[in-house]
């Protein structure tokens, strides 16, 4: 069985803090976490698809990494994990390793990218070199598995070869197939020995029904309120579908507003007092019509959760 070590629970793939040069916005870190830790996050993933990780060089994504270990001095509980993966095996090795120095509670890696149709064995080595160099032996190592934006397929045997070589450091997968088929083989052929964080906010109930382990999600930056709820309902044994309906709808909305990120800042500033946040090109800001219609459909909704 896993160890419940690994983390668990509602993280929200965090939104990366730019000024309006595009640099990093250190001073506003603190912040965030607290705010999310206040609505009940358990923890985030720093430098995910919504933090626009790929976006970022490795000694910027370092630095940020310091940054965010001293400003969680102050809420210890938050778990913190890093998204280390970049088609560079070395890059992702001193990635990884500098997450696990600082003192992350573990780390979340897209396959290496840039090649298309690798094949299985190829993926299985470079996973293997970047566990044995860089995660401890008491460190949680995530796969992600997010085949539309990689381009990448992680087959469950896979997944399974790697838990059975690295049982320890091998913790699961976060899962952003959106794919509730998956989310149910998964849970059929690992039961609880695969930590799966769903990466979708609207398989948040069906993943958790299917043995995951919690979800990191965009959503979870501004509704981890009812992410939270659904969470704890699950451990109580509990359905919550009102608010699981409501959460579908709001992502809904926010879907056909690509990109996320711009929108998850957007709403942050808007209803919630924090800076008006830049993303980093290629993404581009929502011109603010278009946040207005947004903001008029997210509103025809009952999202008091969210508030």
């Amino acid at each position: 069985m896993t160890s419940r070590k690994h983390p668990q629970g509602v993280f929200a793939a965090i939104v990366t803090p730019l000024n309006a040069d595009f640099s990093l916005d250190f001073d506003t870190i603190q912040p965030l976490f607290s705010f999310l830790f206040q609505r009940g996050c358990h923890g985030g993933l720093l430098f995910g698809t919504t933090g626009e990780g790929p976006s970022f060089a490795p000694d910027e994504r370092m630095a940020f990494m310091h940054r965010a270990i001293q400003a969680r001095q102050t809420i210890p509980d938050f778990q913190l994990l890093a998204g280390t993966g970049t088609p560079s095996l070395e890059e992702t090795i001193a990635l990884t390793r500098t997450a696990f120095d600082l003192g992350f509670n573990g780390v979340v890696v897209l396959p290496p990218y840039y090649y298309k149709k690798i094949e299985e064995e190829g993926l299985f080595l470079w996973f293997s070199q970047v566990i044995q160099k860089a995660v401890p032996s008491d460190g949680s190592f995530f796969a992600y598995h997010i085949p539309a934006i990689s381009g990448i397929t992680m087959s469950h045997d896979l997944l399974a070869r790697l838990k059975d070589t690295f049982p320890n450091q091998f913790a699961g997968i976060k899962d952003s197939t959106g794919d509730v088929e998956n989310s149910r083989l998964l849970g059929e052929r690992f039961g609880d020995d695969l930590v799966v964080f769903t990466g979708n906010d609207k398989l948040m109930s069906e993943a958790l029904s299917n043995h995951a382990s919690g979800c990191i999600t965009a959503m979870a930056n501004i509704c981890s309120t009812d992410l939270r709820t659904i969470w704890d309902a699950h451990q109580n044994r509990i359905s919550k579908n009102d608010v699981q309906y409501r959460l579908n709808a709001l992502r809904k909305v926010m879907d056909q507003y690509p990109p996320a990120p711009g929108f998850i800042k957007t709403m942050l500033a808007n209803r919630f007092g924090f800076p008006r946040w830049n993303v980093r090109p290629p993404l581009l800001p929502l011109p603010e019509p278009v946040f207005r219609q947004a903001l008029t459909e997210w509103d025809a909704i009952d999202h008091v959760g969210c508030e």
